[in-house]
């Protein structure tokens, strides 16, 4: 059953180094009296195809913004079937004012993620709107609303659809696109979202390195490592494209990060269909395994940053799309540190600069030219002061927000 809300909120955000296509449509509303900003639940085919759709519109002429893939858009949202949805539910809705689409937004309940914080919290995420408080003001109504029902008053977000995918805010680093997997708004979203009341939970940093620095991250840090292995005396293998070595690699995600501020273990289905997709987008290259006694308990994992082409493509994986996604991986010169797991009781051995050393010749070898390291919580201390000593960039800042009862309304 559809769910639609009404506001005359009348202030207008002044907006920040927005694309000319936002601009243009701030401008055009100024130019007449505003209509209510009218908020729906979507309920139809056709409102899902214009939920998915919005982005296309509203970020053309963006020369950073890069599109999701339409399939895993789909999947993600729940409009096609993906395992996340066993234990969650998602309502998505989308504000208009005047007949014309303005914004949107997807109210999630992550029950995994309540069960293992004993938290009664909801989400917001796929958060899309223009430089106006009014339609996001109505958008966080009706997911606040739609949460409210279920008796959940506290947020946080943004989460697309969990802290698994796509998640945070980016609040500092506009002058780049993203790598692959990471997200991408205009900077007045944070006044928007600030604006409604939402304050800062946790950053989340992405940092860069170039190939330059390999020489010096190797003198300064090679008597460290050397320390690290002697003390670990590891052994080091590529990590295949075989289900086995995926599904290592996704236990020791699971079992490294379980400590970690807002962290949800990946459902055994999940794992299921992360090893599926992980099974084409892996360079054997970039992936490496850490045993000890031949027990596996560190991995990193690089993957291409496959957003140039993505873009190139359109998010079209079909009919021809996923052919030139994934056509010649190693001509990608640069490349997403996406995870560096390490089993807890490793954790303080330096385990994690030695799985770093060994992937540097690998990486050398692709002639890689930037990596980035994404993303790093900023109570995540111990890999945080890794990178910082190593002098790579913090190239950007992602932010999550909380909305709690008890936080006044600004």
């Amino acid at each position: 059953m559809s769910q639609t809300t009404r506001s005359r909120h009348g202030a207008r955000g002044t907006g920040d180094a927005v694309p000319s296509s936002w601009a243009a449509r701030r401008g055009a509303s100024q130019t007449q009296p505003a209509g209510p900003v009218v908020v729906r639940q979507v309920a139809t085919w056709g409102d899902r195809r214009r939920f998915l759709n919005l982005p296309w519109s509203l970020y053309r002429g963006d020369p950073n913004w890069v599109p999701s893939l339409r399939i895993v858009a789909k999947e993600l949202l729940g409009y096609r079937r993906h395992p996340f949805h066993e234990t969650a539910e998602v309502a998505t809705f989308l504000a208009s004012r005047d007949g014309e689409l303005c914004g949107r937004i997807a109210a999630i309940v992550n029950h995994e993620h309540n069960r293992t914080h004993s938290e009664r919290r909801g989400f917001f995420g796929f958060f899309e709107s223009i430089d106006d408080p009014a339609v996001s003001t109505a958008l966080f109504d009706a997911a606040r609303a739609w949460l409210a029902k279920r008796q959940i008053e506290s947020i946080r977000g943004p989460a697309n659809p969990s802290m698994n995918y796509e998640c945070g805010l980016l609040v500092d680093g506009f002058d780049s696109p993203p790598t692959f997997l990471m997200p991408y708004n205009p900077p007045y979203y944070e006044k928007l979202i600030e604006g409604y009341g939402f304050r800062k939970s946790q950053d989340l940093f992405a940092y860069v390195g170039y190939r330059n620095q390999l020489p010096t991250f190797l003198d300064e840090f090679g008597t460290l490592i050397d320390q690290a292995q002697e003390r670990c005396q590891a052994t080091i293998r590529p990590m295949t494209e075989s289900t086995k070595d995926i599904e290592l690699f996704l236990e020791l995600y699971n079992r490294s990060f379980e400590a970690m501020w807002g962290f949800v273990p990946l459902t055994k289905h999940e794992v299921v269909e992360f090893v599926r997709t992980l099974k084409y987008l892996v360079s054997p290259e970039l992936a490496l395994v850490a045993e000890v006694d031949g027990r596996g308990v560190g991995a990193v994992l690089g993957l291409p940053d496959y957003n140039p082409r993505i873009k190139r493509i359109d998010g079209r994986l079909l009919p021809f799309g996923f052919l030139r996604l994934l056509a010649k991986k190693k001509d990608i010169k640069r490349i997403r540190v996406l995870s560096i797991n390490v089993v807890p009781e490793f954790q303080r051995w330096g385990l994690g600069l030695v799985l770093l050393r060994a992937l540097v010749p690998k990486a050398i070898e692709m002639e890689v030219q930037e990596a980035e390291f994404s993303w790093i919580a900023e109570s995540n201390l111990i890999p945080r002061m890794g990178m910082e000593k190593t002098q790579v960039k913090r190239a950007k800042t992602y932010r999550m927000f909380d909305l709690d009862p008890a936080t006044p309304r600004a």
